[in-house]
């Protein structure tokens, strides 16, 4: 089974993570942040990933630990889940339209983790959420699961529908890049033989 269970406890946060990537997209998010909460819903959905993540942070400061521990806990939930590469189509990319907003992205699960992120968002917050904490949650994920990840807002004006289409695009395209190729199932998607 492609899946993982992920603890993180630090003087900041702690974190409960589980993750299937062969599911159908349930999951049961507590993060503390209702708007980070809607964004991994849907990424469960969109990615047809199992996922729960229940998560204490210090909110009383801000969702800064919270945020980027959920990032680091989800990339090393995929890079256990996804064990030696062997057979995945290592590839992935969707452009996804949000209302006006229009969201490129595209993964290369590589062992080498890199976020290329462009992404205009016009207001500071969301909710109780800092719009700026998108890029450090995707920093994080790609980081920790050794993926180089692109992510580029072609239009939009509205910030909720810019960081909602990112999430979505991220998910259909790992959806993409995590899928198993029956043709090469026992081959690592590198001519270098690992990845």
């Amino acid at each position: 089974m492609r899946s993982a269970n992920i603890q993180r406890a630090t003087s900041e946060t702690s974190v409960l993570l589980g993750l299937d990537l062969d599911g159908t997209g349930k999951s049961q998010i507590d993060t503390g942040c209702g708007f980070l909460d809607h964004m991994l819903t849907l990424f469960a959905r969109h990615g047809r990933f199992d996922l729960t993540v229940e998560c204490e942070g210090d909110s009383q400061v801000d969702f800064h630990h919270t945020v980027e521990d959920i990032g680091i806990c989800l990339g090393d939930a995929f890079a256990q889940a996804l064990g030696d590469m062997r057979g995945i189509t290592r590839y992935g990319s969707c452009v996804l339209p949000m209302d006006e907003a229009l969201i490129l992205t595209a993964v290369d699960i590589s062992g080498r983790g890199l976020l290329c992120c462009e992404l205009d968002i016009p207001a500071p917050r969301v909710g109780e959420f800092d719009t700026e904490l998108g890029e450090e949650f995707f920093q994080a994920l790609a980081r920790r699961a050794g993926m180089t990840l692109h992510i580029r807002q072609l239009a939009g004006r509205n910030s909720h529908h810019i960081l909602e289409g990112a999430f979505k695009s991220l998910a259909r395209s790992l959806r993409q890049a995590v899928a198993i190729e029956a043709a090469f199932a026992d081959e690592i998607p590198s001519t270098k033989g690992v990845l």
